[in-house]
C-alpha cells in the first residue's frame, strides 16, 4: 500500500519536475565549490611564487656581494686606504 503510494508520487509530473530542479541546483552547488577549491589552491600558489621570488631575489644579493668582496686581506687593506669600503 504504501510502495504504491510511492510509486505513484515518483511518477508523477510534480515528482518529475522538482527532480529536475534538485539534480540541477546540486550541479551547479557542486560546480560553485570546485570554483572555490580552484580559487584557493590558486592563491596558494601565488603565495609560494612570492616567497619563492623574495628567497631568489634575497640569494641573488648575496651572490653579488660576495663577487665584490676583497679576496685577501691585502685588497682588503688597499680598499680601506682607499676609501672604497
Amino acid at each position: 500500500m504504501i510502495g504504491g503510494h510511492l510509486a505513484a508520487l515518483a511518477g508523477s509530473a510534480w515528482m518529475r519536475t522538482g527532480l529536475r530542479y534538485g539534480v540541477t541546483a546540486l550541479a551547479i552547488l557542486l560546480f560553485l565549490l570546485s570554483l572555490r577549491r580552484s580559487g584557493e589552491r590558486a592563491g596558494r600558489l601565488t603565495e609560494q611564487l612570492e616567497t619563492m621570488e623574495k628567497t631568489y631575489d634575497a640569494q641573488k644579493r648575496m651572490l653579488e656581494a660576495a663577487a665584490r668582496r676583497p679576496r685577501s686581506r691585502d685588497d682588503l687593506a688597499e680598499r680601506l686606504r682607499d676609501g672604497r669600503f
